[in-house]
């Protein structure tokens, strides 16, 4: 008995190895005994998705595989993979990450993030929808971790100045947010998100695409904060754990808003125009029309959703913007105010940092908008050569350029090389550039053609249920694989089930790409969730119960966006001339 007790050990300690090994070997009948070019291109996806929901290798590694197994396969030159793990991508991700480490270096997000938590008032109702949508609007341009990590420690300046106004006003029952943890507590959670990490941690901070690999060090500090004591009033602790797990969510609603603004999106994007080299239809611009309005619902209705949930039905507070404040209000808007006066005038890097990202922001809204000739067209003999990249790394050049400070002192740049090495996500360049070589692959073996083949039964059901199944599916992955590979995995298998079903591809990859950024159930379901979870205000199945109905939410908002202004937007109706059409189809319109 204790033999096979010691058995049982010792193969759960080497669970991973074992994985490692046996997940190939079941998998080799593909290549050996059927071994079509499709078999061997579908042994290395279904490896690659294997190892990466998993995660029993690093997901960077797994994506070399193509670089190993197609050159043996006989499916691609090795010098052919080579050139698809960079892209375009991954210029605009170097332009973006020069941006954002700017931004993260001279104070910037603090700014922007008090000023929009003051717009909206200090009731405890508003100042969660305040908080978000300044954590929402900041997710827009940097990583959503990053959002996360720089709007908490306001939060808590906040909650804490409220629980001072409980003690002052003795004998006033507490009716907004309070918390009883020790200065020692306090001071941990402020080191724990002061975003100072060593440059060689696993996890990069300031980055701006999202990697769901949750590092050791960060889930093991929620170990280190017990849930909040019983004889906190229960509306504060509700309260509380409806502002962290909504500041989680909205890193992830305001992710999904501009292309820049997640990974998947990026990689939806290099993938479109990777497979379908003639597709003109996305750009910053129109992604943005899309895409905003279903961020502003989300995050309304996921703030009520949150509320409804944790708080009461009460939405009275609606009604009631003026009149008395509270203590506990007044003391909330005298930290907020007296934050945003710490902060003093804007200073030069401030404003310099704010213009580069205005004036990037408006080079991609104006370099091709559709409606009309962009800027682009100032370069007619170059058509198509310039991109949403060639703006970001020109823009980012400067910072490593301009003097941050005058010429009193000695000459220092905006940024430099060591704070964007530190930012810079080097294994998200190698795990989008595995997913570009996958995809190539899929297409050079034929696999990408028989999957088409194979789902075309699937036209005889309405398109909008087709797609609603592929969002339930992705979304449900999602919260157990990293966004980025879930990306990965589906953008090939989509792409060939709308060629299949004769549907404009956008009608299918768009949504479901959008899906791949609702990983809302679990802390370990992506670095903004464990981070609010690390602060020990929220348990798992709270954040289950609110991931739910976000989740339904996010695929009802999708759902509303693509069948209705999706389809003048991107001309959904109609089935594009830079798709393959299939053999059987004569038309053009599903």
């Amino acid at each position: 008995m204790k033999m096979l007790k010691n058995l049982r050990r010792g193969l759960w300690n080497y669970h991973t190895v074992c994985l490692v090994i046996l997940t190939p070997l079941l998998l080799l009948p593909l290549p050996l005994v059927i071994g079509t070019q499709e078999a061997k291109c579908a042994f290395v996806l279904l490896l690659m998705a294997t190892f990466w929901v998993t995660e029993v290798i690093p997901l960077s590694m797994t994506a070399m595989l193509p670089a190993i197994l197609f050159p043996m396969f006989g499916i691609m030159k090795s010098s052919s993979v080579a050139k698809e793990y960079f892209k375009d991508f991954h210029f605009l991700l170097v332009g973006i990450i020069c941006l954002a480490t700017s931004i993260e270096k001279w104070g910037l997000h603090r700014r922007i993030a008090l000023r929009l938590v003051t717009m909206v008032g200090v009731n405890p109702a508003w100042l969660i929808l305040g908080f978000m949508s300044g954590c929402a609007f900041l997710s827009m341009w940097v990583q959503n971790t990053s959002a996360v990590t720089m709007v908490m420690p306001i939060v808590e300046a906040v909650l804490q100045q409220i629980l001072k106004a409980k003690e002052e006003c003795a004998g006033e029952h507490n009716l907004a947010l309070q918390l009883d943890e020790s200065d020692g507590h306090i001071e941990k959670l402020k080191e724990m998100m002061s975003g100072k990490k060593n440059p060689d941690d696993p996890e990069e901070t300031f980055t701006c695409v999202q990697i769901q690999t949750v590092s050791q060090p960060v889930a093991a500090q929620a170990t280190l904060h017990p849930p909040a004591a019983p004889s906190r009033c229960n509306r504060d602790l509700m309260m509380c754990k409806a502002m962290c797990i909504g500041i989680a969510y909205s890193s992830s609603i305001g992710g999904i808003t501009t292309l820049p603004g997640t990974s998947p999106n990026l990689i939806f994007s290099e993938y479109l125009h990777q497979m379908y080299p003639n597709c003109d239809s996305i750009n910053f611009g129109n992604w943005l029309l899309l895409c905003l309005p279903i961020s502003i619902i989300m995050l309304l209705l996921t703030w009520i959703w949150l509320y409804w949930l944790f708080i009461g039905s009460d939405f009275s507070f609606m009604c009631r913007r003026g009149g008395e404040q509270s203590a506990k209000e007044k003391a909330a808007q005298k930290v907020l105010d007296d934050e945003y006066k710490s902060l003093g005038p804007m200073s030069s890097q401030e404003i310099f940092t704010g213009v580069v990202f205005m004036v990037m922001v408006l080079l991609w809204l104006t370099r091709s908008p559709g409606f009309m000739p962009g800027w682009a067209a100032l370069f007619p003999n170059q058509s198509g050569y310039i991109t949403d990249a060639t703006v970001a790394v020109l823009l980012g050049f400067l910072f490593f350029i301009v003097p941050a400070y005058g010429p009193s002192k000695k000459y220092e740049a905006m940024i430099c090389w060591q704070e964007f090495q530190a930012s810079m996500p080097w294994k998200v360049a190698l795990l989008v550039g595995g997913g570009f070589a996958l995809a190539e692959g899929t297409k050079e073996s034929g696999l990408s053609l028989w999957v088409a083949e194979l789902l075309t039964p699937l036209g005889e059901l309405p398109v909008l249920a087709t797609i609603s199944i592929a969002c339930i599916i992705v979304t449900t992955v999602t919260e157990v694989a990293s966004n980025a590979a879930t990306a990965t995995i589906f953008l090939p298998i989509l792409s060939p089930l709308a060629e299949a079903i004769h549907v404009n591809p956008l009608y299918v990859l768009i949504p479901t790409t959008l899906c791949t950024s609702f990983s809302f159930l679990l802390p370990v379901s992506n670095p903004p969730n464990a981070v609010v979870f690390a602060y020990g205000h929220i348990t798992i199945m709270d954040m289950v119960k609110a991931g739910l109905g976000a989740n339904v939410i996010g695929i009802l908002a999708i759902l509303l966006a693509i069948a209705t202004w999706g389809v003048p937007l991107f001309s959904l109706n109609t089935y594009p001339h830079w798709a393959p059409v299939l053999p059987g189809f004569n038309s053009t319109t599903p």
